[in-house]
């Protein structure tokens, strides 16, 4: 299956398809929610207003990074799509905040996280950041944005998440697209044409990496896996996520590359009986992730198919997913 990303017309798209926070209706009223409902849902969309600027930071500096003209512009849109999707989660916020529960603020988690993962990007390599960037997308777009919108069940949210799902399919096309990129023979030479970091900025890099992994489990914790428990208790996007995330990650030209490789060592660790009973602790710890999503989620089959797709076929069907 072939398809590659036209940026031309992609960012045609990207400057046709923006849209105001001012444009939707907040003149009706929500639905009546019972109490721990609201502060479920206030607190989910405060948390989300974090991680989308979060996801603009990350977007600035690959926009910052990028040679292609036409790319950079394409993540200045990115950029200016995520500050929007924050700013309408804050607004979703005090929409449904009717009845004033409680103080809502950031979780702690997201707050401790968000600066080391931002300080990390600026000296960890492209193909790191979009790694998490791309993870972070599949499990919003597929898992936690849908359960959320569903759990409201309320035409505001509905109308604000056709939205943001909108600028969201973009996002991963694009996602995709990098993640061909940065495993393509072109980068790799690129790579090798560069100069090596200084020793006081490798020390720096592997400080922030450090950071990054410790803080990202208790971040991705609450942040994601403890909401989603409860808007999709059975656990079924959150792991049609993860399969995709996976059958990406052991695709042949991605699975070579040195960070998935890492994270796949990781994960085959775990999932190494002997090793995983003595250091599964650890090795969870590490990864971040819910020991429910580092176990194999897909057939030698479907991984069979995924290398016979190309990314953009790949990002095709990811998004056909949400939507299903």
């Amino acid at each position: 299956m072939g398809g590659v990303v036209d940026l031309q017309r992609m960012l045609k798209k990207c400057h046709s398809e923006q849209w105001s926070v001012g444009d939707l209706d907040w003149s009706r009223p929500p639905k009546p929610m019972l109490p721990e409902t609201e502060r479920a849902i206030v607190q989910y969309f405060t948390d989300m207003a974090g991680i989308e600027r979060l996801a603009g930071a990350l977007f600035e500096e690959q926009r910052k990074r990028a040679v292609d003209p036409v790319l950079e512009e394409i993540f200045s849109t990115f950029v200016q799509d995520e500050l929007r999707h924050a700013h309408v989660a804050q607004m979703l916020a005090d929409y449904y905040n009717v009845h004033h529960y409680e103080h809502y603020q950031t979780n702690g988690h997201l707050l401790r996280f968000a600066p080391h993962f931002v300080n990390a990007i600026r000296y960890l390599s492209n193909e790191i950041a979009n790694a998490y960037i791309t993870s972070g997308e599949l499990i919003l777009d597929i898992a936690l944005l849908r359960s959320i919108n569903d759990f409201v069940d309320d035409a505001m949210s509905q109308e604000a998440m056709d939205r943001v799902n909108r600028d969201e399919s973009r996002h991963i096309a694009i996602d995709f697209h990098m993640v061909e990129y940065y495993c393509s023979d072109e980068y790799i030479q690129t790579l090798k044409q560069r100069p090596p970091l200084p020793p006081r900025e490798r020390i720096r890099a592997a400080w922030s990496f450090t950071c990054v992994l410790w803080f990202a489990a208790p971040f991705f914790k609450a942040v994601f896996f403890e909401p989603m428990d409860l808007v999709d208790p059975e656990g079924k996007r959150m792991m049609e996520a993860f399969r995709r995330i996976q059958l990406l990650s052991r695709r042949n030209q991605v699975k070579s590359r040195p960070f998935v490789r890492f994270m796949l060592t990781l994960q085959d660790l775990y999932n190494t009986p002997v090793v995983g009973r003595v250091l599964g602790r650890v090795l969870r710890r590490t990864i971040g992730v819910d020991p429910r999503f580092i176990v194999q989620l897909y057939s030698e089959v479907e991984l069979e198919r995924t290398n016979g797709m190309s990314f953009d076929a790949l990002a095709q069907e990811a998004l056909a997913v949400k939507y299903a």
